[in-house]
């Protein structure tokens, strides 16, 4: 399996001489294998170079899948300028997550419309069809590739590709779950060390990966005033890389501020962290025109889809809402209803107590600090019960200290979600319960990503 990297920039591209090494397009790698597959992941700007490229080595039709980690414009912006689909009898098939209210073929079509672009999708010669992908394993072609989904305010998809005997993982846009990624007093480096239950599951889908190809877009400094924007330091990337027990790291999606001096000097500083902790993991900044050769590598084990990770199918769902905040009940149920769904509210524990014993819903969305009993003791309560044991449960707090979130994990919610958050967050991260590729999982599924705009926002971001 080769990998190529023709776009390593995140957000915007930026080409000038301050960016000749480490390159200024926009997000797209390219993936081969022995017998001819092809797939590329990401549109950025850096298409177009694929493109030229491709068309250069062979004038004919040509065959691939792009593979599409959600459609934020630094990612697809390319997609009109890939020379192949100008081709007739090419044929690609576009594999992505739903592009939030409308579909992967609507999205990638808006960018082409007339006011912005002389050629309509519909007008290229080239034979499209689309997939949209959900969590869970597929097979493209002989290879394998597994989709998770990422913590982004759009919904978001990383992959982990299965070929030619070697592992590569492709992840951008996600950031971490938790300030904190190790418990205190717990020994760092180990998966049951870290606090979120994101995180962990993170580490797992990149366990043993000969590459992974991960978001590292700021410094832990510049994260401070970018939380929520949806992307992961250099920092977090290397530690979770070493607890995965990953071969090869390659931090990609360079931010537009970040020149070719100041990326050397953001290399020696995560390889000296893999150093420092005696790991042998190779670290370095991904640049245009680097390519890899994956061999078959050591033994690993197989991951197996669990149901947790399958798609089902689920119709609109009931959810209770315990918060004694009337702002954050109203906000909630208006999104949630908007998805079809049902909801009750809750001021309290007590009320919260016994809506559960008159209904059980399909989702508790519980807050912590609530006149007695709080959250905790309620979520203690529920677990306590055999009717209530298996409930799902996502707390939505103001409390972000390390033994709350312990604590609520300890106790089997699904996610913590601290306030203030986004309502990408909150519902933009998953596509909702009535459709067939949400679970409970990473972030919880809550809605349909319709009525977002409704809650307050703490910040934004527009990679």
């Amino acid at each position: 399996m080769r990998v190529r990297f023709w776009g390593t920039r995140g957000s915007i591209a930026t080409p000038g001489p301050a960016t000749n090494h480490f390159g200024g397009n926009t997000s797209c790698v390219q993936v081969s294998t022995l017998d001819g597959e092809l797939l590329v992941f990401d549109l950025g700007t850096g298409a177009r170079l694929l493109g030229a490229a491709l068309m250069a080595s062979d004038t004919r039709p040509l065959k691939g899948s792009i593979v599409l980690t959600h459609t934020h414009w630094d990612h697809i912006q390319g997609f009109p300028f890939f020379a192949p689909l100008f081709v007739p009898g090419s044929l690609f098939t576009v594999h992505g997550p739903r592009g939030g209210s409308d579909s992967l073929e609507r999205v990638l079509a808006g960018q082409m419309e007339f006011p912005y672009f002389p050629v309509e999708l519909s007008q290229l010669p080239a034979a499209i069809t689309y997939h949209e992908l959900a969590e869970g394993p597929y097979q493209i072609g002989p290879v394998r590739v597994e989709a998770q989904f990422l913590n982004h305010p759009a919904v978001t998809l990383g992959y982990r590709v299965e070929a030619d005997g070697a592992v590569l993982a492709y992840i951008t846009d996600h950031e971490p779950f938790s300030e904190s990624l190790w418990r205190a007093a717990a020994s760092p480096g180990r998966l049951e060390s870290m606090l979120h239950e994101g995180d962990r599951r993170h580490a797992r889908f990149l366990s043993g990966a000969d590459l992974v190809i991960h978001d590292a877009q700021y410094t832990p400094e510049e994260y401070r005033q970018k939380k929520n924007w949806g992307h992961s330091t250099y920092q977090y990337v290397v530690e979770i890389a070493v607890a995965a027990g990953v071969r090869r790291l390659a931090l990609t999606h360079h931010d537009p501020n970040h020149d070719d001096r100041f990326l050397d000097e953001l290399e020696q500083s995560a390889r000296d962290m893999a150093r420092a902790v005696g790991s042998n993991l190779e670290v370095f900044c991904a640049y245009e025109g680097c390519e890899l050769a994956l061999v078959a590598g050591r033994p690993r084990s197989a991951r197996v889809a669990t149901a947790e990770a399958r798609a089902s199918a689920l119709g609109p769902s009931h959810v209770l809402v315990a918060d004694d905040d009337p702002d954050i009940r109203f906000l909630v149920r208006r999104a949630l209803s908007r998805g079809g769904h049902t909801v009750t509210e809750a001021a309290d524990g007590e009320e919260a107590l016994r809506l559960l014993r008159e209904q059980l819903p399909d989702l508790l969305i519980l807050d912590l600090m609530m006149p007695p009993p709080d959250g905790l003791a309620v979520l203690a309560g529920l677990r306590s019960e055999p009717a209530t044991a298996a409930l799902r449960v996502l707390v939505l707090t103001a409390r972000d200290d390390e033994q709350a979130t312990r604590t609520a994990f300890d106790l089997g919610a699904v996610d913590y979600l601290t306030k203030p958050f986004t309502m990408q967050q909150f519902g933009g991260s998953c596509p909702g319960l009535s459709r067939a590729d949400c679970k409970s999982v990473g972030r919880a599924c809550l809605c349909s990503g319709q009525g977002t705009k409704d809650l307050p926002v703490q910040g934004a971001g527009d990679e």
